[in-house]
């Protein structure tokens, strides 16, 4: 009876503009723009475009960094930036000039200043794709014993799979996302660093990890932790780094990470996406190829592929996607298209008649001629007078008693549907056959695609062996009768 549910839930984007003075506001990006504007025809770099070493100095203090060995390490990273951005254009040396060539101010520099807010993001999202790069790249302590005959880095010397390297921190990110746009998942909290290294680590059917697997959810740890501290200036993530004492002989006898009290558990490290790296990871997902929604996706859709769509969406989702989508409708006209949406017979109908009610509350007073107008619907004419008595609607009909049963076959069904909570599921259950004595005489005659399986469910649900047995007997009738 479940319907399909889309692989992620919807995210809340922050509006644009925002976004965009969060990505001129990065450190990393802040510091590329600075570089850009100091860039002329006297500075020079080397045949990758980077800066020559006697500039590094000069660049640093320009970002107000120390002209030391830190500090140039800055301002190379930010001219990195700079360059793969289009923020600064390289010029090759001349024929026969020396072997460096000059740098300027480039094309997209007036962006930062003149662009609107999707230039500026396209920019980040540039500057990102830059230090993903630099954070999945190892860490080299001896690159020229790492260089081959002809001078590019040798792989298989190094241990290095950088397609592998990508794969997993991508991963990583994709988790990260995936429990902050959950639910009751991370939310707005940050989330534990060994949390998110088993995550990608401990297969999902193992129950007490074993010691290799804990070993190599360390070693994620620490490969995370190097990776975190890079991708964080460019405002991706917030992220409290590992306790540093935890690396040292004195912190050998430290508990695993699967003992730590919630108190001590932040030494092994902390992070969160930030509003702006929400919008970035979901960017790279999609350019994936992977289905990540976000609220106001189907604000210009029709009524139909809202309910079809948001019965998969978390509770505040759905009701933010469905305000979204309102507050650009004549709400008796709205009303109009969600009834007639609702309708159906299909698997997913009861859902979509369940989100319909929902929608109709939130449309508010407004709706009631187009509900009015559905009154003897045999699908809809239940959903109606309960909306209607709601609202304390006069002239409202008693409803036929076929249509009380086939609305309550029709509510148990889209919450079955929903994965609601089981204590609420068992309390309407019960509330149902506690109104109508006898109900199961009658539920198993129900015109009701569902009835069968809602039947059953019933019998598994009722807390009274009696009733729950008269409910296995009443789904067995309705299953042949659906059958004769």
């Amino acid at each position: 009876m479940p319907v399909d549910r889309p692989t992620l839930p919807p995210v809340r984007l922050r509006p644009d503009a925002e976004l965009a003075r969060a990505a001129l506001a990065a450190p990393l990006l802040a510091r590329a723009v600075r570089l850009a504007r100091w860039a002329g025809p006297q500075t020079r770099v080397g045949a990758g475009g980077e800066l020559v070493d006697a500039q590094l100095g000069d660049a640093a203090e320009v970002l107000g960094l120390p002209r030391d060995e830190e500090g140039e390490a800055y301002a190379s990273e930010a001219w990195r930036v700079a360059v793969d951005t289009g923020l600064v254009e390289v010029h090759d040396p001349a024929d026969g000039g020396d072997d460096a060539g000059t740098a300027v101010a480039g094309e997209a520099l007036p962006l930062v200043t003149r662009g609107g807010p999707q230039d500026v993001l396209a920019l980040w999202l540039d500057g990102l794709e830059t230090v993903f790069a630099d954070a999945a790249a190892p860490v080299l302590d001896d690159v020229d014993a790492l260089l081959g005959e002809d001078g590019t880095l040798d792989f298989e010397a190094l241990d290095w799979d950088p397609d592998a390297e990508a794969a997993f921190l991508d991963g990583i990110l994709a988790n990260l996302y995936a429990l902050t746009v959950a639910e009751h998942g991370a939310g707005a909290g940050p989330v534990p660093l060994p949390a998110l290294a088993a995550s990608v680590i401990v297969p999902e059917d193992m129950g007490e990890p074993t010691d290799d697997v804990l070993e190599q959810v360390s070693e994620a740890m620490m490969r995370l932790d190097d990776q975190f501290r890079v991708l964080e200036p460019m405002g991706l993530v917030e992220y409290r780094p590992v306790d540093e004492d935890l690396m040292t002989e004195e912190g050998a006898d430290e508990p695993s990470p699967a003992d730590l009290d919630e108190e001590d558990v932040a030494r092994y490290g902390m992070v969160r996406l930030t509003p702006l790296g929400l919008y970035g990871v979901r960017s790279r997902l999609l350019e994936a190829g992977v289905a990540a929604p976000a609220v106001g996706d189907l604000a210009e859709r029709g009524a139909d592929e809202l309910l079809g769509a948001v019965g998969g969406f978390p509770q505040a989702a759905a009701r933010a996607e469905t305000e979204q989508w309102l507050a650009g409708r004549e709400p008796v006209a709205a009303a109009r298209e969600l009834l007639a949406a609702a309708r159906g017979a299909d698997a997913g109908s009861p859902l979509r008649r369940l989100h319909c009610q929902q929608a109709l509350a939130l449309v508010g007073a407004e709706a009631e001629p187009a509900v009015r107008e559905v009154l003897d619907d045999p699908q809809l004419g239940g959903l109606a007078r309960v909306w209607l008595a709601e609202r304390g609607a006069a002239d409202v009909p008693p409803p036929p008693e076929t249509m009380i049963f086939w609305l309550a076959i029709d509510t148990i069904a889209a919450q079955l549907d929903a994965d609601g909570d089981l204590d609420e599921l068992q309390d309407l259950v019960e509330g149902l056959t506690g109104r109508h004595s006898g109900f199961f005489d009658e539920a198993w005659r129900v015109e009701h695609p569902s009835a069968p399986e809602v039947l059953e469910a019933m019998g598994r649900l009722h807390r009274d062996r009696q009733l729950a047995k008269d409910a296995r007997k009443a789904a067995f009738k309705a299953r042949s009768r659906a059958g004769s």
